[in-house]
């Protein structure tokens, strides 16, 4: 397995975080490097330098990896109606097992109550 580090954005709860971090994940809320006001600019900037891969129910990321021609930091997008800990801190795992090496590559996955979607990024040509 990749030697994978993420990080939850604000709209990820605390207790989805705890979870995976007794599952042995490394992971943390940007809160906890940052402001809880920083922007998505300043996040993704942040994700970038210290190659962590980003979770978020913010669609905001995307865009900006695109605009920017970006194919790192991976993302990973939360599009489930009932986002309990439990549920997120599960769909997330899954994803982290079964998507490692993509995740360490450059990927966008977008999980929703019925399906995990992927989409690998590459940067743009300038």
């Amino acid at each position: 397995m990749f030697d994978l580090r993420f990080l939850a954005d604000m709209n990820i709860s605390p207790l989805s975080v705890k979870r995976l971090q007794e599952r042995g994940w490394d992971i943390f809320r940007v809160s906890e490097f940052m402001e809880p006001s920083a922007k998505d600019p300043a996040i993704l900037e942040f994700a970038r330098q210290e190659n962590r891969i980003i979770i978020t129910q913010d669609l905001d990321f995307s865009k900006l990896l695109a605009l920017r021609g970006f194919d790192k930091p991976s993302l990973i997008n939360i599009r489930l109606g009932n986002p309990t800990p439990e549920i997120v801190a599960t769909k997330v795992q899954e994803v982290m097992e079964a998507l490692s090496i993509e995740l360490a590559s450059g990927i966008v996955v977008t999980i929703d109550e019925n399906s995990i979607s992927k989409e690998t990024r590459s940067p743009s040509i300038p």
